[in-house]
């Protein structure tokens, strides 16, 4: 069931889209060089899904596991054998690994930052740019900024907002990551401007299948068809027309009219994350939890055609103190009992679950999901903060890390590039969040990033990294 709710203070209102896009306080498709006639013929990929497991997922626990390294680094977990004689993965992942042929696994994932932390290491994973020195400065209090480097997908959706005008270019679910005051950066449009931030559809894990869409209610008891009648967009331009008069493009000016009415006044949005609509058989298969229906929504989503979908893992809080680890993927106590116990049954069951799905409706291949967190883990067993070996912990670790993709026109079965003997720093091939997201825009058909900033300034949206072409078929 899908209900749209009215928008809170804490929730960044449909209204503001509006008055940001009417007095061109957001970045304009007619300020943006996007190419669009010319990427259908590049992209393999019409969508893409991020995973994304928040907290910091173990690499050397999962996918770069080190069986001949010392007990005080390997652990207690085994590897098994998967249908891709490339990749070995952890003994309770089975499900994954019978699919292992459909991956992609880049091992030496570099996203090293100033603070170690998960701000930066969001920020950097999101937008593929290196943290600034504020996030060292600022620590949790560096929140959001208007002149941040834009998410991935907010880039996306800004190149790909007239496939479907009707719809949001990029949708984030169940959750905005984390608990106010301390959102995490790196998760909105910043200098491209709120017109391209992704449109939350909120969960719970007490009611998985009861999304909410703040930002999609009309506000003030306005009905969708008091709405249409009385053109409340234009009142709101109305009140900014000294702003307006300021804009010289009236073609990109009416067309951001348009699309912030559709929004507004089409309920495309909220049918596509409707998930009550499937078969009872599937959400089981999907696991019933709000992050296996977040994939299953996030496939509905895909359907209907938004270009970019992001599936933040919701924590778990009823196993915090167990995990010291807020609920999620930040395992600093019990690593090993938190993974096998709860984190790695419920992500083996709903991707696994969400590849299937994808495959058997033919979408895999046009579909790019990505499966990323902000860090990885220590290594060494023992965090200090945990009562150091006895915790049975490990701690943050932005050093190395591993990714997986898949669909989209990447070869599956393949490892790319290599940690050390004890899954500390990549050897082999070692790459950036940078190279990671210019392999996203790649996939989307996405090459060209220049831009144009308010004051009429070239500039470049990623010039970090390039895309590893070595991963497409």
């Amino acid at each position: 069931m899908i209900r749209p709710t009215r928008a809170s203070t804490n929730t960044r209102s449909r209204r503001h889209f509006l008055f940001a896009s009417a007095t061109g306080l957001i970045g304009m498709p007619g300020l943006m060089s996007t190419h669009a006639g010319s990427l259908a013929g590049r992209a393999k990929a019409k969508s893409t899904v991020l995973f994304f497991l928040s907290g910091g997922a173990s690499h050397i626990d999962t996918w770069d596991m080190k069986p001949a390294a010392p007990a005080e680094y390997r652990g207690p977990f085994q590897t098994i054998a998967t249908s891709a004689p490339a990749i070995k993965c952890c003994e309770h992942l089975p499900l994954m690994a019978q699919r292992a042929h459909q991956l992609a696994v880049v091992r030496s994932v570099d996203g090293k930052v100033n603070t170690n932390d998960h701000h930066a290491g969001y920020y950097y994973n999101l937008t593929g740019h290196v943290p600034d020195p504020t996030f060292l400065s600022l620590g949790n209090n560096r929140t959001p900024m208007p002149d941040d480097w834009p998410f991935m997908g907010s880039v996306i959706a800004s190149r790909r907002w007239s496939d479907h005008p009707d719809l949001p270019g990029a949708v984030t679910l169940p959750q905005k990551p984390s608990k106010l005051p301390y959102t995490r950066p790196g998760q909105f449009a910043g200098k491209l401007g709120v017109a391209h931030d992704p449109l939350y559809i909120l969960g719970s894990r007490e009611k998985p299948l009861d999304f909410q869409a703040p930002a999609l209610a009309l506000q003030n008891g306005i009905t969708a068809g008091r709405m249409q009648s009385r053109r409340d967009l234009l009142e709101v331009v109305d009140r900014v027309s000294l702003l307006r008069d300021t804009v010289h493009l009236p073609k990109a000016w009416s067309t951001q009219q348009q699309r912030a009415f559709s929004l507004l006044t089409n309920d495309q949005t909220l049918r596509a994350v409707d998930v009550s609509r499937e078969p009872i058989a599937l959400r089981e298969r999907y696991g019933n939890t709000i992050n296996g229906m977040s994939l299953l929504a996030a496939r509905r989503l895909v359907e209907a055609g938004v270009p970019f979908v992001t599936v933040f893992w919701m924590e778990d809080e009823a196993i915090d103190k167990k995990c010291a680890s807020a609920g999620g993927w930040d395992t600093h106590a019990n690593n090993f009992v938190c993974l096998k116990d709860h984190l790695l049954p419920e992500f083996d069951r709903c991707f696994s679950a969400f590849l299937d799905d994808l495959s058997e409706r033919g979408l895999l291949d046009q579909t790019l999901v990505l499966v990323n967190s902000e860090m990885g883990r220590t290594p060494k067993i023992g965090d200090v903060r945990s009562g150091g070996v006895t915790g049975a912990g490990r701690d943050h670790w932005t050093h190395c890390q591993s990714v997986l993709l898949t669909g989209g026109g990447i070869r599956g079965g393949q490892v790319y590039g290599s940690s050390d003997a004890r899954a500390e720093y990549p050897t082999d091939k070692p790459v950036t969040p940078a190279h990671i997201t210019k392999t996203v825009y790649r996939a989307m058909g996405i090459d060209d990033l220049s831009a144009i900033d308010a004051q009429g300034r070239p500039y470049d949206l990623l010039p970090e990294g390039n895309p590893l072409l070595e991963l497409f078929a």
